[in-house]
């Protein structure tokens, strides 16, 4: 009986690990699949990559206050760096997801016989990689060009907020994408995206925004994004971080709640 009980669990423990093997491997196709989907579409790649370093190059080094005051210089960068995350979440998701559900591969992934959740799981490590991506990208030029400084402690916690951060944008995409059509999700997202940076301070210091328009930036993710940003590269307040983490927590568990529901009801 003893001998049986062993073998039995001995079977269990070799069928999970395989199970979750499988489960690994089929994530990291679905993830390889959308990150050449994306990198093949210059209508993705053009405005999530080479749109925030060239303002980032226009705004932020050659017309902004980088290089007479060093503690600007990293300010901005900040901003960048949110802005430069924002894009992918919102884009990498909210367009192919609009677009796989009119075209009905959103049905086939369904019937596939495949982990539920893991399509939509390497979409997010897909906006996560493609933010990793901007962020270097971002802090190169603020090295080689900018001539920001930082301790190496600094520019990895700038990173590792860009990867993480993604995700409240993930969510927001996917709510979008799963309510709109195809045709009509870029256009709505734009609409989400410039004014919301915009509103968060990101291109502007919100004192030259009216104040009506100011008070209402704590509502953005963007907004508290930056406050997180700020807090890594300079004298913003670290204390405040937590409070700001899970308020962009609470965003994206509300957007990938509804989103949820949204797909739920398509079905």
């Amino acid at each position: 009986m003893t001998i049986n009980i062993a073998h039995a669990q001995g079977s269990d423990a070799r069928v999970t690990a395989a199970v979750a093997a499988a489960t690994a491997r089929i994530f990291l196709l679905e993830a390889h699949s959308e990150f050449l989907r994306l990198l093949r579409a210059p209508s993705f790649c053009v405005p999530t990559i080479a749109f925030p370093l060239m303002f980032y190059v226009l705004f932020g080094i050659l017309l902004g206050p980088g290089r007479a005051h060093p503690e600007a210089g990293a300010r901005v960068l900040a901003s960048f760096l949110v802005l430069g995350t924002m894009a992918p979440g919102l884009f990498a998701l909210g367009i192919t997801l609009a677009t796989d559900r009119e075209r009905g591969l959103l049905e086939l992934k369904r019937a596939l016989p495949m982990p539920r959740g893991l399509y939509l799981a390497a979409k997010v490590a897909t906006a996560m990689l493609f933010a990793a991506v901007v962020s270097l990208l971002l802090t190169v030029l603020a090295v080689l060009v900018a001539g920001v400084t930082l301790t190496l402690l600094r520019w990895a916690l700038l990173v590792l907020m860009a990867v993480v951060g993604v995700i409240p944008f993930c969510a927001i995409g996917l709510l979008v994408g799963s309510l709109c059509k195809g045709s009509a999700t870029p256009a709505v997202l734009n609409l989400i995206y410039l004014p919301m940076s915009f509103l968060s301070g990101l291109w502007v210091p919100l004192s030259m925004l009216p104040r009506p328009l100011s008070q209402l930036a704590p509502l953005w993710p963007s907004w508290q994004l930056a406050q997180i940003a700020e807090a890594v590269v300079g004298p913003a307040p670290v204390a405040a971080v937590p409070a700001h983490a899970l308020a962009l927590t609470a965003i994206a568990a509300a957007c990938f709640g509804a989103a949820r529901r949204a797909l739920g009801r398509a079905r």
